[in-house]
């Protein structure tokens, strides 16, 4: 029968080797590394405490890893020290700093002492603050006795709020958490530090030559109106946001400014080149990240840092200083890093893109059934959209206009009005006046009356839920209100929390409502509400389809609405064509829902033709 065994390991650390300074890969392979000892509870036996190199280690591979739950608060670092150290690789990772981001929200704290007095199950020590610089041999035996009572205690809250957690916790997301932890602890994927090498020296001589060739003088990049300038001559729109005080449009050219900091990421060598001068950084966001991959290199495979429920709507995100959703896959530098990450030899790589999936799910929840039949025939629905916004057959839609139909479809879903679409055209290189960009807006809603009237429904499932009752909205049976967080009661059981709902009038009379979150109070509509349920929805399906690929074919990536396996070559076809199949599967709850999806195989992740 299989055992639950909790873990936590106590290692040594200072001012300039820490998790603080370093992330999690770096910190374990690096030759400073130390385990103190290590806490371990078997079932609900009392916890341990071992220490000593050989003492661990012997404790450690007498223990039934092959057949145990394996739990940890942070089992990225307590599963990596098990995996990468010691090769242990036991049937499931559980961890609750995952549980409690899925549970409470990702506005809350998860660390083990907040968590320890929510759940009413003791006190975390600080004799952990006592052990900085510290080796084992600098501890005495009576300090050594103190902070092995330390990681016991650790352990037992650990299980502790666990037991409390599982009550109420989904089973299947219990199963995501243990897939994506994989990701890290048992990594298979590689990278060609060669390539690395030769995109780093490329990267920083671009940089250099533009910098020098361009003559930009340090005025020109301190001045907002000539930076402005400056990005315009590249073609590329200032970054703008709306100001607080006067409710107008002003640049985003602060350095605190997402804004700006997007740039960062931009096709445009010279465009990285500015901005990061004007951040008054010496490295673009890619020679710092094509570093860090090159040191990887050094130590091993590339351990994948996918953090899940990393967002509001449960999406997984970036971890452990790579951020792996966001790699260069446009411009002169299109996928370079993306085709550094390779499969072993003797394997391929196999990626699979849900497509459209938040435009589908809007469509189905909203019950717009014209776009869900669109879908399901495989037509094209941008091109259908720049048709009724150009008032042209579709066959004479042009390329340009095409992709205005695009950006209609993927960013008027959730009540974007004229302003925020004039602005997101002209980011993207599409200048529009006002009144025309209002007009796409009109013509949007009046094609789209369901999605429009999804967003008033969901406007009146807030004014409720402040009100203490409950008016659902959307597909009948998909989403509950759920009055206690307060929030919207999800599929798999989770809830999408809007804490503090507050409902109050605007000075011209109308009502606003905004919850709390972790940097003040964040306003939040009908519009919003329905992106939100559409995304969370989208994620859910995206995750049980990982679930069903991973019964046969292991899954080493998951970015945004892709699901990435690394095969042997000689099964690489068939594992295709079995998550193609799995990517076009869809839950009861999600009947006639029109999901499809690309797929493409390649020996690295930037080639998966």
């Amino acid at each position: 029968m299989a055992k639950l065994i909790t873990i936590d390991f106590e290692t040594y650390y200072d001012s300039d080797y820490s998790l603080t300074k370093l992330s999690t890969e770096e910190y374990v392979n690096d030759d400073r590394f130390e385990s103190i000892g290590f806490a371990y509870k078997i079932d609900d036996a009392p916890a341990v405490w071992v220490s000593g190199a050989d003492k661990t280690e012997h404790t450690l591979r007498s223990l039934p890893w092959a057949d145990a739950f394996v739990l940890a608060h942070n089992t990225m670092f307590d599963g990596a020290i098990m995996s990468w150290r010691l090769g242990i690789k036991p049937k499931v990772w559980f961890d609750t700093m995952c549980m409690a981001r899925a549970l409470h929200g990702v506005e809350h704290s998860v660390s083990l002492k907040v968590l320890a007095v929510r759940y009413g199950v003791g006190i975390k020590g600080t004799e952990v603050l006592d052990a900085k610089g510290k080796r084992r041999a600098d501890f005495s035996e009576e300090e050594l006795a103190s902070y092995g009572a330390y990681c016991v205690n650790d352990v037992e809250l650990t299980y502790d709020i666990f037991n409390q957690m599982i009550r109420e916790f989904p089973k299947v997301e219990l199963k995501l958490i243990d897939l994506t932890l994989r990701m890290f602890t048992e990594p298979v994927l590689e990278l060609d530090a060669a390539r690395l090498e030769a995109h780093l020296t490329k990267t920083q001589k671009i940089k250099e030559d533009l910098l020098v060739s361009s003559g930009v003088a340090k005025e020109d990049l301190m001045s907002n109106p000539r930076f402005s300038a400056l990005l315009a001559a590249q073609g590329v729109p200032c970054p703008m946001k709306l100001s607080p005080a006067t409710n107008r449009m002003s640049p985003a050219l602060a350095k605190s400014d997402q804004g700006l900091k997007d740039l960062q990421d931009h096709p445009d060598p010279l465009v990285q080149a500015l901005v990061a001068a004007r951040l008054g950084v010496k490295s673009t966001l890619e020679e710092t990240r094509t570093q860090r991959f090159l040191d990887i290199a050094g130590r091993g495979n590339l351990p994948v840092p996918v953090r899940y429920y990393a967002a509001h709507t449960g999406r997984w995100g970036g971890d452990d200083k790579i951020n792996l959703q966001n790699l260069p896959s446009r411009g002169p530098n299109a996928k370079a890093l993306k085709k550094c990450i390779t499969a072993p030899d003797g394997h391929s790589i196999v990626e699979s893109d849900s497509s459209q999936i938040e435009a589908r799910m809007l469509a189905w929840l909203a019950g717009q059934d014209d776009v869900v039949l669109s879908f399901m025939n495989k037509e094209d629905v941008y091109r259908k959209m720049a048709a009724v916004i150009y008032g042209v057959d579709e066959a004479d839609v042009t390329k340009d206009q095409r992709f205005v139909g695009k950006t209609t479809v993927l960013g008027a879903g959730y009540g974007m009005g004229g302003d925020k679409f004039q602005l997101a055209l002209k980011n993207s290189g599409v200048d529009i006046t006002r009144t025309e960009a209002s007009r796409i807006i009109s013509v949007y809603r009046e094609a789209n009356d369901a999605i429009s009237n999804l967003w008033k429904q969901a406007g009146i499932s807030l004014r409720y839920m402040v009100r203490g009752d409950k008016v659902p909205f959307g597909k009948e049976g998909v989403l509950r209100i759920d009055l206690d967080a307060p929030g919207i009661l999800l599929p798999n059981g989770l809830v999408i929390r809007y804490e503090e709902l507050l409902e109050e009038e605007n000075d011209k009379g109308n009502l606003e409502y905004s919850y709390k979150t972790r940097i003040g109070r964040t306003r939040i509509y009908g519009g919003k509400v329905v992106e939100n349920v559409t995304q969370a929805l989208a994620r859910i399906i995206i995750g049980e389809q990982m679930l069903r690929i991973s019964k046969k074919y292991r899954a080493v990536l998951t970015v945004h609405d892709s699901i990435v396996c690394c095969v042997p070559d000689k099964k690489a076809q068939a594992c295709k064509a079995y998550v193609e199949e799995c990517m076009r599967w869809v839950p009861t709850w999600a009947e006639g829902l029109p999901v499809d999806c690309e797929a493409g195989i390649g020996k690295n992740y930037g080639e998966t033709e």
